[in-house]
């Protein structure tokens, strides 16, 4: 793996600025690519060996990505949104998986790593690169037992929604009464009141689903391809 510093510079290119969750996700990542037997996560030997599961959505999220190379695309990057300052890191291989949190006592003990430097932001950047990883986190050997559906690779599985129409992958649906539907359609979700609509420089509109006999919303009936 590459060195700290140099990866550290790197990742905070790319989050566009230098921060504290930067180092902290920085070394949670190299501590536990290490832990699972990961020395180049990646290279292509390596790259499908590996599954992260992020539970918060903050900077140290970015870093732990940029260093393990774990991706949403790739799907070796999942995000369980726990709002802990933690990272799970999984080999495929072998089974491995080790939790890393970062120590809230971390953030007391800044002052006596980096006492010169004053502003608590730039005191524990540099106090987090100076403290003993088993000072900056906890770690916990945890068994994850990976869904055949979350592993990366192609579509696994895809089902039409029984309510909207709309097509759900690898077995993301959820079963009500007997019937296959969507989570929005199931659980309600994070929008409201959708409906189909233009744009500029559109050349086809969307069917309403309001009119008897028209194709539901969210089909891809009727729909140019």
């Amino acid at each position: 793996m590459k060195a700290f510093e140099e990866l550290l510079a790197s990742s905070a290119s790319a989050h566009g600025h230098l921060c504290p969750g930067q180092v902290v996700g920085v070394r949670m990542a190299m501590l536990g690519c290490s832990l699972i037997g990961l020395d180049d996560p990646t290279g292509l030997e390596q790259i499908k060996k590996l599954i992260v599961y992020l539970e918060m959505d903050r900077c140290a999220g970015d870093a732990v990505a940029h260093v393990t190379g774990a991706r949403l695309g790739r799907r070796s990057l999942k995000v369980v949104d726990y709002g802990i300052m933690a990272a799970t890191f999984v080999n495929l291989e072998t089974g491995r998986a080790y939790r890393v949190l970062s120590t809230e006592e971390a953030r007391d003990l800044a002052p006596h790593y980096a006492s010169e430097i004053l502003g608590n932001s730039q005191q524990q950047v540099e106090a987090y690169k100076r403290m003993e990883n088993c000072v900056l986190f906890r770690v916990q050997q945890v068994q994850v037992s990976v869904s055949e559906f979350d592993l990366p690779g192609p579509t696994r599985r895809k089902v039409a929604c029984n309510r909207c129409g709309q097509v759900v992958r690898d077995c993301r649906e959820v079963v009500v009464d007997g019937k296959a539907l969507c989570r929005p359609c199931a659980e309600g979700a994070y929008f409201r009141e959708p409906r189909e609509t233009t744009w500029p420089g559109m050349d086809w509109a969307p069917v309403s689903p309001q009119q008897p006999g028209e194709t539901k919303a969210g089909s891809s009936e009727g729909y140019p391809r």
